[in-house]
């Protein structure tokens, strides 16, 4: 279950951002090793000025993951190649116009509710 910042340009369609959400989404489960129902998702849209990647111009998307440490090289590098095949294929995002970070944390570091930190406390 990470929580997923996805950064797209602006002036898409709402079927647009939900496919790269779900795209996103659909690697984490399948790569990743997620729950179906652990999606923690946050999409922002940017005019094509504010979306940097490099001097890339095309259609872009940058996302950051912030997971629980504890996935292997394995897993990531598996999560890295789903997302950009599931982007081409929808919404046809180019995998080179794809930037992909992760930050690992702790269990100390999640509260999903009532100020409570969820792994350790339930």
């Amino acid at each position: 279950m990470p929580f997923v910042n996805i950064a797209i340009l602006e002036g898409h369609d709402r079927d647009y951002a939900q496919a790269v959400a779900d795209s996103v989404n659909e690697a984490a489960i399948t790569a990743l090793d997620f729950p179906a129902d652990d999606r923690y998702q946050l999409i922002q849209e940017y005019a094509p000025h504010a979306l940097q990647l490099q001097t890339r111009t095309a259609d872009r998307v940058m996302l950051h993951l912030v997971l629980r440490s504890g996935k292997s090289d394995e897993q990531k590098k598996a999560f890295y190649r789903r997302v950009t095949e599931n982007l081409a294929a929808r919404p046809g995002i180019d995998p080179h116009n794809v930037m992909i970070t992760m930050t690992e944390n702790n269990d100390i570091d999640w509260s999903f509710a009532d100020g409570k930190a969820s792994f350790l406390e339930g």
